[in-house]
């Protein structure tokens, strides 16, 4: 049961509920939620990768950088979306369409 095929699948799956979540949605919270199910899968497939490929560290490594990333794209997208809310009191995607001007 432990093969790279059961986590290749269970990647492909959290993925697509991610693509799934950032194309659907309009609230900007879900879209950051479908972003970070994206990132996700990655770091399963990375540690995945580095454990069927010989158990070297280089998967562990990077998936420690996406973690960090996941981290601080999640404060400044969280500290962005406050701040269009004060603005705009709303966090839909598509109402505001101002910030463009």
């Amino acid at each position: 049961m432990d093969n790279l095929n059961t986590y290749l699948f269970i990647a492909a799956i959290l993925f697509s509920l991610g693509m799934f979540g950032v194309i659907t949605r309009r609230n900007a919270i879900a879209v950051l939620m479908g972003i970070e199910l994206i990132l996700n899968s990655a770091n399963l497939n990375f540690l995945a990768f580095a454990k069927f490929g010989g158990m070297n560290m280089s998967g562990h490594i990077f998936a420690l950088f996406v973690i960090i990333m996941a981290a601080a794209e999640a404060a400044v997208a969280l500290a962005i979306i406050i701040n269009i809310y004060n603005n705009f009191k709303s966090i839909n995607v598509d109402e505001v369409r101002e910030l463009r001007q």
